[in-house]
């Protein structure tokens, strides 16, 4: 008998459709969150390879790994805005303080990036290591990033290259104008980290030789990026009593340069400047109004880590740490900053005086092991034990322990973070490491949002005071972010995405990390997913480095 070939078509489709679907991994019956800030719903979702492959009603599917995730919500991987983990994942590419809270992808470059480097650039870096020891042998910013991800980290990462950097390369330390030929070669460099992949431009502008740059000089570099289609992303000039003025020079740029923008970690520092923040925002409303894309990133509190640079003035530290040190045991020279770090003024920023009382300054880094005794004490108990004056003594510890010594301020109002969480265009970063709470990481205190950042967002904010939707934070977390950066197939839980994915307990997410205890993890993140490759199951790690180098819009490569 003769069937019809249309007859035999209908029946294999039937068959077909009648197997069930299989999966590398299946997720099932998760609170699933897109990443678009639309409502979640109840469903499934299926990986093959580094892929998401399905999302939906997957009720007859089966997985060679089933994860029941009932009562837990199913999200994009979280997106670390500002990074810090340059060196911690080259001791432990596990990633332990940010993938224990859901961060698959970590961006660097917030004034300086770890390339491009020159020799003497590369011998210093290895001279200024701290607690962390490693061979600095790449010299592009790229050779980096295929350093780390050659060498093995869980998360995947991305990076800025910094406007420092490319200063430091070409005019080194010094306060003054690059020359033209610099400034053509410092274009040269960042033409080359856009096509080799970089986001765009980042710069730090409170801090020296970054201070010493001017408007037109940063406009000149992000014409550059723009022709990528990359960002420029700034730490502003002045976070207090220039905020404002700082602002408009971002803006500036972004208008000049035709570029897209970002304020690192807003804030408003100094109580004299928390009522700001209004002003702020009409600022950024405005330009947002007139086409400008203009956002921000923060993170959730009120103390902000540095070290003691932000509180002398920028021209003490020309020449870099060793003339700093120098000038600081002339007597003259610091009788003249000691005078400047006391006087209130506009033309820097001193994070002391928006601090306002030693004892708001916590003492968290040090390089010398001689004074690692006096980790976590504040500067004024510190002065109090040497007899000195606060100022004195931050000079003194800087000359002694060979760095700029890490510190915490405590300078921000709890009412303007929560405003600004809930602000439309805002985005999260740590402004820290992804530290382990072991090893070669207790050698030093730490800020708490190393450990906590995004889990506080959750917790704290989201489940306990309701600033926001748990599907909003969810989209600032992930695709928000992503789509700031133009970074493909990340940051949305969509068919034919790669694989980055987090489970996590509502009601258990928390941060646990706290200043006088920093080295705590998170809780309430269940299982991690990066690139299709579990790195956290049931909470703990499992010991996979599937990440990978995420590429910025300009990228030329394979």
């Amino acid at each position: 008998m003769n069937l019809p070939v249309s007859f035999i078509l209908i029946s294999l489709l039937l068959v077909n459709c009648s197997k069930p679907q299989k999966f590398d991994v299946l997720i099932k019956n998760g609170r699933i969150m897109d990443g678009s800030g639309n409502p979640s719903y109840v469903g499934d979702l299926g990986i093959n390879a580094d892929t998401i492959a399905a999302m939906g009603d997957l009720k007859n599917a089966t997985g060679d790994t089933e994860i029941d995730a009932s009562d837990l919500v199913v999200a994009p991987g979280f997106i670390n805005m500002l990074s810090w983990a340059v060196e911690s994942l080259i001791e432990d590419g596990r990633s332990m303080g940010d993938i224990k809270q859901g961060v698959t992808l970590e961006v660097f470059g917030e004034g300086v990036s770890m390339g491009p480097l020159s020799e003497e650039m590369r011998e210093q870096e290895q001279e200024s290591q701290g607690d962390i020891k490693y061979d600095v042998s790449w010299t592009t910013l790229n050779e980096y990033l295929e350093f780390l991800t050659s060498k093995g980290i869980s998360p995947n990462v991305a990076s800025f290259v910094g406007a420092t950097t490319l200063r430091v390369n070409t005019v080194g330390y010094d306060d003054r104008e690059p020359t033209p030929e610099e400034m053509d070669s410092m274009k040269l460099m960042v033409k080359q980290a856009m096509e080799e992949g970089a986001l765009g431009v980042g710069s730090s502008l409170i801090y020296a030789p970054a201070f010493y740059s001017s408007t037109e000089e940063l406009i000149e570099l992000c014409k550059v990026a723009s022709a990528y289609d990359g960002m420029y992303i700034s730490h502003l000039r002045s976070e207090g009593g220039r905020l404002l003025e700082s602002l408009d020079e971002l803006i500036q740029i972004a208008h000049e340069a035709g570029i897209r923008a970002e304020v690192y970690h807003l804030k408003q520092s100094g109580k004299e400047n928390w009522g700001k923040f209004d002003a702020v925002v009409a600022k950024v409303d405005s330009a947002r109004a007139k086409g400008l894309s203009i956002t921000a990133d923060m993170y959730n509190y009120v103390a902000g880590a540095t070290g003691l640079d932000a509180s002398m003035p920028p021209w003490v530290q020309e020449g870099g740490y060793e003339k700093w040190a120098e000038r600081l045991q002339d007597p003259a020279i610091r009788k003249k900053v000691m005078q400047e770090m006391t006087t209130p003024t506009d033309e820097w920023e001193s994070l002391m005086q928006a601090a306002g009382d030693p004892a708001k300054i916590l003492l968290v880094g040090f390089k010398s092991d001689s004074l690692k005794y006096l980790t976590g004490k504040t500067l004024k108990e510190v002065a109090e034990m040497r007899n000195l004056s606060p100022e004195e003594t931050a000079m003194d510890l800087v000359v002694q322990d060979g760095s700029r010594v890490g510190t915490i301020y405590f300078l921000m109002s709890e009412e303007n973070v929560k405003k600004q969480i809930a602000l439309p265009w805002m985005s999260f970063g740590s402004d820290a490491q992804s530290m382990a709470a072991e090893g070669v990481f207790l050698k030093s205190s730490t800020h708490p949002r190393a450990y906590g950042n995004f889990s506080r967002l959750l917790g704290k904010y989201v489940r306990d005071e309701k600033v926001i939707s748990l599907e909003e934070a969810i989209y600032k977390l992930t695709t928000q972010p992503a789509t700031n950066l133009k970074i493909k197939k990340r940051g949305a839980l969509t068919q034919g995405h790669y694989a980055d994915v987090v489970l996590f307990n509502p009601e258990e997410i928390q941060d646990q990390a706290t200043f006088e205890k920093p080295h705590q993890y998170a809780t309430g993140m269940v299982h991690v997913f990066v690139n299709g490759t579990q790195v956290l199951k049931e909470g703990e790690h499992t010991g996979a480095f599937p990440g990978r180098v995420v590429h910025g819009p300009g990228y030329q490569g394979d």
